[in-house]
Order: structure tokens, then C-alpha cells, then sequence
């Protein structure tokens, strides 16, 4: 299950980690939202050795949601050594993520 992060755990659990980051920036009315998570939880189950998934609630945490410019759900941000690397707004499937991962170098 991706780890639900918060304004205070922000930093250690992204910023801080030993290996990219793939951050979900959802809400609960969010139908797309909630189409995508069966998706970010096979993605963890799979990679999850290489890569780390996260999701943070925007109503909950609106300053983390602003301090990266959402405007739109979902929008999914991976993270490289405490540094955006590549963002991607609305809902994907799972192998559209998959590749989109592959091609950033977060996953093999």
C-alpha cells in the first residue's frame, strides 16, 4: 500500500529517500483518483524494490499540493534525490505509468 504523506513527513519520506519517489497528489472526491490507486499499488507490489510510492491527500496537505504548483488531480511527481525530475497531471494506466517511469530512469 502507498504510504500516505504528510506536511510534517514530507521531507524525509520524499526528499530524503534512497530511491525515487513517485508522489500521488489525490483526494477522495476525486473519481480519477481513485481509478488510479489499483494502478500505483500493482506499480508498488512490481517496483517497489526500485521505487517508493507515496500519495498525499490535497485537502489534508494543501502547502505540500501548492509548493508544487498542483492545480489539477490526479497529478503524479517523481522525485530524484530530493529533486522534482517529472510531473504528470490526469489519470493514467498502469503501463502508460510503467513507461513513463521507464523513460525518466526510475525503473528498469
Amino acid at each position: 500500500m502507498p504510504s500516505e504523506v504528510s506536511e510534517a513527513t514530507f521531507q524525509e519520506e520524499v526528499l530524503q529517500a534512497d530511491k525515487p519517489v513517485l508522489v500521488d497528489f489525490w483526494a477522495s472526491w476525486c473519481g480519477p483518483c481513485q481509478a488510479l490507486a489499483p494502478a500505483l499499488e500493482a506499480l508498488e507490489a512490481e517496483y517497489g524494490d526500485q521505487l517508493k510510492i507515496a500519495k498525499v491527500n490535497v485537502d489534508e496537505h494543501m502547502s505540500v499540493a501548492a509548493n508544487y504548483g498542483v492545480r489539477a488531480l490526479p497529478t503524479l511527481i517523481l522525485f530524484k534525490d530530493g529533486s522534482v525530475v517529472e510531473s504528470q497531471m490526469g489519470a493514467m494506466t498502469q503501463a502508460g505509468i510503467v513507461e513513463w517511469l521507464q523513460k525518466a530512469e526510475a525503473i528498469a
